[in-house]
């Protein structure tokens, strides 16, 4: 059987002109990359199979590739989730329309900007190192190894709030210390959850292109000073995903 086309969209610009983006391999094929308009707004989209889109790796990555070549040449760049797809260039016309009083306030706050993500990852060995210099945590773990499973269960339970409050007092002066100075030089920062158990800061930020090396420096200085104890991974240019709220939920029909 074969997959009736639609029109599967990677993000919005601000422009008049019809842009082509040259050719992209999704699903499987070669495809042009192409504007749909409505004003001075215009969605960046492909012919794509009308489905449901899962976010597995692969597809996922083209998703951003699109949007990464985009912003080598725009100024204002809008993403959209990953997988929406609409059924003519008509509907996604009409979509565009009715974001249009959004996407222009939009198109303001996002010129010239880029998202930057940052990391902090502690190393194992100076988190460790830290824990042994807690008196409280060292007793009352020597407390729990001296009792039965269910003599100590209490005890355990204290235990894992004592670890989880000196992590998080952890986790504040990495705020403090990386993230404060970082948001100095940002249009706008963000505090995402840490992912893992080790994960101290998990930071976004949105610049001005002019100043990207300015952040990249401020960066590399505090890595300087964090690198014996944390690893960064730092991440970006990309769209402003973390500072925008439109996040198209399309089902194929």
């Amino acid at each position: 059987m074969v997959e009736e086309n639609g029109i599967y969209v990677f993000c919005c610009i601000q422009t008049k002109e019809e842009k082509n983006y040259g050719m992209i391999n999704f699903e499987g094929e070669e495809r042009e990359i192409f504007t749909i308009h409505y004003r001075d707004a215009a969605m960046v989209a492909i012919e794509a199979p009308i489905k449901i889109y899962h976010p597995k790796k692969k597809p996922l990555m083209t998703h951003q590739q699109v949007i990464s070549r985009v912003m080598e040449q725009e100024s204002s760049v809008i993403p959209i989730s990953f997988g929406n797809v609409f059924n003519t260039k008509e509907d996604t016309q009409a979509l565009t329309e009715n974001l249009y009083p959004q996407l222009k306030k939009l198109f303001v706050e996002v010129k010239n900007k880029i998202e930057i993500g940052l990391k902090v990852i502690g190393k194992r060995e100076w988190l460790e190192e830290q824990i042994q210099q807690n008196t409280k945590i060292v007793k009352k773990k020597d407390t729990v190894a001296q009792k039965s499973k269910a003599a100590g269960y209490f005890d355990r339970i204290q235990l894992g709030e004592m670890a989880r409050d000196f992590f998080t007092k952890i986790q504040r002066d990495i705020e403090e210390t990386i993230h404060d100075p970082l948001s100095k030089l940002s249009e706008a920062s963000k505090l995402n959850d840490p992912l893992g158990e080790k994960m101290l800061l998990n930071g976004a930020y949105l610049i001005d292109r002019e100043y990207e090396e300015s952040f990249d420096d401020k960066v590399n200085e505090l890595h300087e000073r964090w690198k014996d104890y944390v690893d960064f991974k730092y991440t970006g240019p990309w769209p402003a995903y973390n500072f925008i709220n439109i996040k198209l939920k399309v089902e194929a029909s």
